[in-house]
């Protein structure tokens, strides 16, 4: 993951950035979305061995296909020397660089949503709404295609509208979206259709936000790519794993915890929108 974005920053920056990492989207979008229903093909042919030796076969085509077929994506003359004293450096750039920090933990937070849904969904899904392993596969598969279908149109709109403007007003869209379907569970309207409906609305607008948030915290850290990749990714998933551990113990199988999560999710990500500098905005439009 880390290496990921640091080649999409060595090889565009902007809206092509955002295109690129809408491509990876796709594949961090479809990985859940099929692996609940590949999962339970594997266990019609076999134990659940089975799917550890389908996760080696992965693992050793992805070696293959890296060593092959990937190339160098940063040039000799910009490629820095790995030690102590360069690290301190950059962390001290990045630690003290506003608009990184608020986009980095705007993805966190964002992507914490998804976190939560995925930790406790089949609990709902399957408690709660009583639908079957393969009923609750085709539920979480429309909540994920609602993600990866939207973040497709981040790189159209962000050179139509501006970065800064699309992602404040796509991060207000998913904490409204996110708020209201709390709302209505609270009142007690968010039976199954209702919470699928709810979820795709709000993933269509996380499927814009994401992409064009991981591109932007690392828009201006050329010099720092490959660090400012790590150190973000790391940040992103610890605000993901202490909100889900936070949240864990108020789960209880039931939509309404679940969906005051997310909408925990959303306002944090709105209020950290509002965190970003101005200049953000010229630097991809």
């Amino acid at each position: 993951m880390v290496v990921l974005r640091a080649m999409i920053r060595d090889l565009a920056t902007g809206a092509d950035a955002t295109r690129m990492m809408s491509t990876i989207m796709i594949v961090i979008a479809i990985s859940p979305l099929l692996a609940p229903l590949s999962g339970s093909a594997l266990l019609t042919f076999g134990t659940w061995r089975l799917v550890f030796w389908a996760l080696l076969l992965a693992a050793t085509l992805s070696f293959f296909l890296i060593y092959f077929m990937v190339d160098e994506t940063l040039p000799p003359e910009n490629r820095q020397r790995f030690d102590l004293i360069t690290m301190r450096k950059g962390l001290g750039v990045l630690f003290t660089d506003r608009g990184f920090l608020a986009m980095t933990f705007l993805a966190g937070f964002a992507f914490a949503s998804f976190f939560v849904f995925i930790a406790s969904a089949s609990f709902v899904y399957t408690g709660q709404f009583g639908l079957s392993p393969t009923q609750f596969s085709l539920a979480f598969a429309i909540n994920a295609f609602g993600f990866f279908a939207a973040s497709q149109f981040a790189a159209t709109i962000s050179r139509r509208v501006g970065a800064k403007k699309m992602i404040v007003r796509a991060t207000t869209g998913f904490a409204f979206a996110t708020f209201g379907l709390f709302a209505l569970a609270l009142l007690g309207f968010a039976n199954l259709y209702v919470t699928i409906a709810g979820l795709f609305l709000a993933n269509m607008f996380l499927g814009v936000v994401l992409p064009t948030a991981q591109v932007l915290a690392l828009e201006e850290q050329g010099e720092h790519a490959g660090l400012a990749a790590s150190l973000g990714g790391t940040m992103q998933m610890v605000a993901a794993g202490v909100l889900v551990a936070a949240t864990g113990p108020l789960m209880d199988g039931t939509v309404v915890p679940m969906l005051g999560a997310i909408a925990l999710c959303g306002v944090i990500a709105l209020v950290l929108s509002r965190l970003i500098p101005r200049h953000a905005a010229v630097a991809v439009v």
